[in-house]
């Protein structure tokens, strides 16, 4: 829904006689004023998004009227200018080249977890996996991007997909369903992988990583909107670790495990999972240069 507009926010009214070149010049400038990260960036997208068109597009429709959209454009730049992220203002965002629904319920996917897939297709060949009938577990699966894209890549495979979250698997299901994928998930209101009985070839999951004190320094994109429940891991963030830790134990083995991780995390979570006697097998770099997505495998 639409943001009161703060007073001591720039206001950005546009009117439908001005031109798409004239508002994406008042939204860069407003954006400037606000000291947001990317103005023209998100300016470009934003007005891109609204109107239903490419770059390209924008270019060639500079010297056109914006007409009824003008009032629809202003509320969206009021929003942007509270810091609601662009991909919740637009309701959608891409990942690995596939467009996904992004609602309040669920975390606004970002590039780096990208690196959950890389890794995950490379665990899959390294292991002479490919071309087999895979089953896929996903945990706390959110807006459905893991088990989604991994079934889109994996033809042949299935799998399940669990949330504790009725909304955020909702999401999910449409997700799957726009890529066609959904009648190959499960989709579960559970805990972990609790009443979903193995086996599975892989694991994968995105959890809630960030600690309890670390939040409140979140910037406003991340702190003000995206669902607590998928960012606050506990004291030290590691809290979902530790319960898959324990739980993977009760799958049949061997299973081999895909997990992102924050920055500086990718250590203290291999470690937990050396602890019930797995292995890691490979790390995947972020776009900062970061190990933000760690595989490990179990043989019981």
């Amino acid at each position: 829904m639409p943001v009161s507009r703060a007073q001591d926010l720039p206001l950005v009214d546009l009117r439908p006689e001005q031109t798409v070149a004239d508002a994406l010049a008042a939204m860069t400038r407003a954006f400037v004023e606000q000291g947001l990260e990317s103005p023209q960036r998100d300016a470009r997208f934003l007005l891109q998004g609204l109107l239903g068109i490419d770059g390209a597009q924008l270019i060639s429709a500079a010297s056109r009227p914006l007409g009824a959209a003008a009032e629809i454009v202003s509320d969206a730049v009021s929003r942007r200018l509270a810091h609601e992220p662009v991909s919740r203002i637009l309701g959608r965002r891409e990942f690995y080249g596939r467009m996904f629904t992004v609602t309040p319920d669920v975390l606004d996917p970002r590039p780096d977890t990208e690196a959950v897939i890389d890794l995950a297709l490379d665990v899959i060949r390294s292991s002479g996996l490919s071309g087999r009938p895979l089953r896929i577990a996903d945990i706390g699966t959110g807006s459905g991007i893991l088990i989604s894209t991994l079934l889109a890549e994996l033809p042949g495979a299935t799998g399940v997909a669990t949330d504790v979250s009725l909304a955020a698997l909702e999401v999910a299901r449409g997700n799957a369903d726009r890529l066609g994928v959904a009648g190959r998930i499960v989709f579960v209101a559970t805990s972990g992988l609790s009443g979903c009985p193995g086996p599975f070839d892989l694991l994968v999951s995105n959890p809630p990583y960030i600690s309890g004190e670390e939040i409140a320094g979140l910037e406003r994109e991340v702190k003000d909107f995206d669902p607590l429940l998928a960012l606050d891991g506990g004291a030290d963030g590691l809290d979902v670790y530790r319960e898959i830790a324990h739980n993977a134990l009760e799958l049949q083995s061997p299973l081999r495990l895909i997990l992102e991780v924050g920055s500086t995390q990718a250590d203290a979570v291999e470690s937990l999972f050396k602890a019930v006697g797995a292995q890691p097998i490979g790390r995947r770099l972020d776009l900062g240069g970061h190990a933000r997505a760690v595989a490990m495998e179990i043989h019981l």
